[in-house]
């Protein structure tokens, strides 16, 4: 005697597979995302706006203007970050020729540097107009010669980093709608060979609740299991790249990829709940003679 279909039995290995490779791709990006504004922020910490003090200032006027600057809203607070660093001129020549293998002090007989401090700022302050801000708000300050710093960089990070994003952004809904079209119609397929069972089901009175639950809780599942897959070869993957490309472990931020993880489990059992529920109400609401 040939086995009874079970409600629900349709090709669960092909659409976690499809589950899977989406949400992982989503992922992905995601991931990608994560590790870009670590490394945007990493690198936004290390700009520096540099002061220039006046040759004739004694220790007492330079201490005076490091008091000032280090009270200034714009300066870094971070843990295991120095927000100022003094630099006499004798260290900062010594830079200089180790820099550039030249020694100016023999054709020159002096040191023609300046003392000067060197203030990282707070990434919130990244932009061309608040840094040009901020190196007029300087200037003023008494004892102060010169303000520099790397002008136009801010804006062309900034640029940069925003057409990345939207590149990713992009992909990930791509793929997305991809995702949401290949489960749809893997689902719908596999319910219209069913499509008389669900017929029968309604003859006998059965309500449409009671069709779509066991129909739907299958979707949950195959959903959730795609997602931890995902999530699974996600981590994978992070953990490899950490161990084999240095410097990578500094961009980690383990509490957002947690959250990241978490999202693809939901995307997963969202778009296996909302595909198999949408692709049954066709066939709940269809007439008789279009099941053939």
């Amino acid at each position: 005697m040939p086995k009874k279909k079970k409600i629900g039995s349709y090709p669960n290995a092909m659409i976690v597979m499809s589950l899977t490779a989406a949400l992982f791709l989503i992922g992905f990006c995601g991931l990608l995302v994560i590790q870009s504004k670590k490394l945007v922020s990493i690198i936004r910490q290390n700009i520096e706006v540099r002061i220039f003090l006046d040759k004739e200032l004694t220790k007492a006027g330079e201490d005076s203007i490091l008091n000032v600057v280090k009270v200034k809203p714009f300066v870094l607070n971070a843990p295991d970050v120095k927000p100022i660093v003094y630099v006499s001129k004798e260290e900062a020549a010594k830079e200089f020729i180790e820099g550039t293998k030249e020694d100016f002090a023999t054709f020159l007989g002096e040191n023609p540097l300046r003392n000067s401090l060197r203030v990282k700022i707070h990434e919130d302050y990244f932009e061309e107009a608040k840094l040009s801000q901020i190196k007029k708000d300087l200037e003023k300050i008494g004892g102060v010669y010169e303000v520099v710093y790397q002008e136009d960089l801010a804006d062309n990070i900034n640029r940069n980093v925003t057409k990345i994003y939207v590149v990713l952004a992009s992909f990930a809904l791509i793929m997305l709608i991809i995702i949401v079209l290949l489960v749809n119609n893997t689902i719908k397929l596999a319910i219209y060979s069913q499509r008389f069972l669900i017929r029968s089901m309604q003859l006998v009175g059965a309500t449409n609740g009671f069709i779509q639950r066991p129909y739907v809780v299958r979707g949950a599942v195959q959903g959730l299991v795609g997602g931890v897959l995902a999530g699974l070869m996600l981590i994978g993957l992070q953990q490899v790249a950490v161990r084999n490309v240095e410097g990578l472990a500094m961009l980690q931020e383990y509490d957002k990829i947690v959250i990241l993880v978490a999202v693809v489990l939901s995307l997963g059992v969202l778009i296996g709940v909302s595909s198999t529920y949408q692709s049954l109400a066709r066939y709940l609401r269809m007439a008789l003679d279009d099941l053939y």
